[in-house]
């Protein structure tokens, strides 16, 4: 589902001081343990391909903290396909700790200042530190506003990590040392909205910290001397830690590396759970479990619940060898195998990715379908004269469905193409960090309305609009079983319309007064600062 894309990634690697070695890193000594970071990026990579950079601290340099970051992938950024370039980058960056970033904007500009870590250089080395985060805070413009309210202030970009980086300055100010826990224990309170993030500073202290609902996933492991966080396990099990080894930061908690001991400490109090559902579904590597529960285990519940609703229903021949189930590469694999399992029916790989077909995030209306046209090739040996369940993992803007859906007939030969999707309806934008921001740009909500409550006659409607000879969600129960937690425990706001935090609830009551004007294509945080500037000036 090429359509939809997170925020970011963030990473942490740290050898603590010790005279014993780190059997996950015996090539590297103590001050080149941020040469691991690129690997552990490119685990990540899922989460973000338009920027990623890094920060190292090496004690014995004159730039204490230092940071590399740029536009591209992680393999552009820090030159993995040319030995000697990415040899010299390493060299010159070498540090015995680093925080990583990759990045997509929800955001901001497309270009270099706004890829992460950003650094605040400062002489009192407390001050000096670099910060990155995953997540995207619902109250922005309020902070933004407040910020510039007083003339010694001044943004330089419109993206919430400066202001979040400007919060905790500011707790900093003074004679007095803080820490980076204290600061973001007193910043946390006006933070609405979700943020994982690392933070490295001057004296070489590190603090990895998740917002209080955990709407973001985090995770960490020690192992000897060796300290790592990342947002997914994957990044920390191909670095050679075990399973059993990765811990989760829990909502409103922190991990400090202090003089090289570890602490873990609650910075705000956390009154419920509000996990991405998201993750799960679409945007975490199928090899990653997240708070406990396995991305590739969820996704074939997904298909099991699939094939239970298909069965329920029975009005679709799977007997006749004509039906197959192909999924949309590749993020609909697990679900469409398992659907195909329990249906007793193939599945097969009639759709093929091409994987070198560049960023085509970037690009958007007619640029976007044609992007989607040379992204993905139909087999027409597989499909010719078949029936298939196209099996998608969301439908969100549709732009790329229309298109498959075309091509699976016309280049293909399909029979009969009968979507399944293993979501429900996305009817509400997300003020999280995904990039959907406004009613106007969705699918479902032109054809439910104002309403919840999705019918057989409004799949119809939508199947015709695509397309596609059938259409089929999953209802909204299937994703709390799937991902084995309380729907409490979730945040499912882009399929409910019901959000966890007082900001996200305030944006979305701005998106429903404002979606007949959105034809301007600014997000709903944009039009909320656009509205609060024009009662300020009176017009």
């Amino acid at each position: 589902m090429s359509e939809l894309f997170h925020e970011c990634g963030i990473a942490a690697i740290y050898h603590l001081p010790s005279d014993e070695e780190s059997p996950l890193c015996p090539d590297q000594g103590p001050n080149e343990v941020s040469r691991i970071m690129p690997r552990m990026l490119l685990d990540i990579q899922n989460r973000g391909q338009l920027a990623a950079g890094f920060t190292t601290f090496h004690p014995n340099r004159n730039q204490l903290i230092d940071t590399h970051r740029d536009i591209g992938t992680v393999q552009e950024v820090f030159r993995l396909s040319h030995r000697g370039k990415s040899e010299s980058l390493m060299k010159e960056y070498a540090g015995r700790a680093a925080i990583g970033h990759v990045r997509y904007a929800t955001c901001g500009q497309d270009d270099r200042s706004y890829a992460q870590p950003f650094e605040r250089h400062h002489l009192v080395k407390h001050k000096w530190f670099s910060f990155a985060f995953n997540g995207q805070l619902s109250n922005y413009s309020e902070l933004r506003d407040r910020l510039l309210a007083d003339d010694d202030h001044h943004l330089s970009r419109e993206t919430d990590t400066e202001i979040i980086m400007h919060e905790l300055s500011r707790e900093m100010t003074g004679e007095k040392r803080i820490t980076m826990f204290e600061a973001l224990k007193r910043a946390a309170p006006r933070f609405d909205g979700a943020y994982s993030m690392v933070m490295l500073n001057a004296y070489g202290e590190m603090l990895v910290a998740r917002d209080p609902y955990g709407i973001k996933p985090l995770c960490y492991a020690v192992s000897g001397p060796l300290f790592a966080a990342a947002s997914e396990s994957v990044a920390l099990i191909n670095i050679g830690f075990e399973e059993d080894e990765i811990r989760n930061v829990e909502p409103g908690q922190a991990v400090t590396i202090t003089d090289g001991k570890i602490e873990v400490k609650q910075f705000i109090e956390s009154k419920r759970t509000a996990h991405c559902f998201f993750e799960w579904i679409y945007f975490a590597n199928v090899a990653s479990t997240l708070d406990n529960q396995s991305v590739y285990v969820s996704r074939t519940n997904l298909g099991e619940e699939l094939a239970a609703i298909e069965r329920e229903r029975n009005d679709i021949p799977l007997d006749d060898g004509n039906t197959i189930v192909v999924p949309v590469p590749d993020t609909s694999k697990a679900a469409a195998d398992a659907m195909a399992f329990k249906l007793g029916i193939p599945s097969r790989e009639g759709l093929i990715r091409n994987r070198y077909s560049g960023r085509t995030f970037i690009e958007s209306g007619s640029k976007r379908r044609r992007a989607a046209e040379i992204k993905y090739t139909p087999l027409r040996e597989v499909l010719e004269d078949k029936r298939i369940f196209l099996v998608e993992d969301s439908i969100v803007r549709s732009t790329t469905m229309k298109v498959l859906i075309n091509r699976l007939r016309e280049r293909g030969g399909a029979k009969e193409i009968h979507v399944r999707v293993a979501c429900p309806p996305i009817i509400a934008p997300c003020f999280y960090g995904i990039d959907m921001s406004t009613i106007s740009e969705l699918f479902a909500p032109k054809f439910m309305g104002d309403s919840y409550l999705l019918t057989e006659e409004m799949q119809e409607a939508m199947a015709q609009q695509l397309g596609a000879d059938s259409l089929r969600y999953l209802p909204v129960d299937s994703i709390a079983r799937a991902v084995n937690f309380s729907s409490d425990d979730l945040c499912q706001a882009c399929i409910t319309g019901q959000y966890p935090t007082e900001g996200g609830e305030r944006l979305y009551q701005i998106a429903l007064e404002t979606k007949d004007q959105e034809a301007n294509n600014s997000r709903t945080y944009e039009r909320r600062a656009e509205e609060q500037a024009a009662q300020s000036t009176g017009a």
